[in-house]
């Protein structure tokens, strides 16, 4: 591509617009004591603003080693205990969450120029909730759940078909199987943030922090 191998694409890079978005605005002075029904109601706003898949975040994690990783998941619930998710405890997201059970969470709806971040442990939702997540889930996913195999090599895509014909013949026989492995998290917030972006840079951002009496609400510098 023109100009791409002189600069790195930095040239191009900077010409491609940003903070597009019509941003609804913010007032700060009008925000919540906590932040689950400020983010409900950014959620529902991105809803009838038509933002694609607007329940969809960015989960960061670190592996045993110290090494972070993320990847996008839908959140299933968010309530009191927390913003929930259900993965696989082989998978890699599993294996990090078993090594530390941290995660940070990042919502963006670039429609509305708004970002809402997430900070908090990680704990299971137990067994029962675990267990509606995964028999809730459509048909192909839970097969593919079943071949407990995410994330590893595939050498031979004959591999994936055969361990979903297992798969699906094993729902087949047993409807309501869930796999020990599946399992509904919550991550518990220590920190929540939103942000609504500004062309002349003057964002809006607002800090929660868990505190003993409930939450310290904190404007930010942009």
């Amino acid at each position: 591509m023109e100009n791409w191998a002189d600069d790195g694409g930095r040239t191009y890079l900077r010409a491609l617009p940003v903070l597009s978005g019509t941003a609804p605005g913010f007032d700060l002075n009008d925000a919540p004591n906590e932040p689950i029904s400020l983010f409900v109601a950014w959620l529902h706003g991105a809803v009838d603003a038509g933002v694609p898949e607007p329940h969809a975040m960015t989960m960061s994690t670190v592996d045993a080693h110290g090494r972070p990783r993320s990847r996008v998941l839908i959140v299933k619930a968010v309530d009191d205990a927390g913003w929930h998710f259900a993965v696989s405890s082989a998978s890699q997201k599993g294996r990090d969450l078993a090594a530390n059970p941290l995660a940070a969470l990042t919502f963006y709806w670039p429609a509305l120029v708004r970002q809402v971040r997430v900070v908090g442990t990680v704990g299971s939702d137990g067994a029962a909730a675990s267990a509606a997540d995964f028999r809730a889930r459509p048909l192909g996913s839970r097969a593919m759940a079943l071949t407990l195999r995410q994330s590893q090599p595939m050498h031979d895509v004959t591999e994936l078909d055969t361990e979903l014909a297992k798969a699906h013949h094993r729902l087949s026989d047993e409807p309501n199987y869930v796999p020990d492995e599946w399992l509904s998290y919550a991550v518990r917030p220590d920190e929540v943030e939103f942000w609504e972006g500004s062309a002349d840079r003057r964002h809006r951002r607002l800090s929660y922090s868990r505190a003993d009496a409930g939450w310290e609400r904190t404007q930010l510098w942009p």
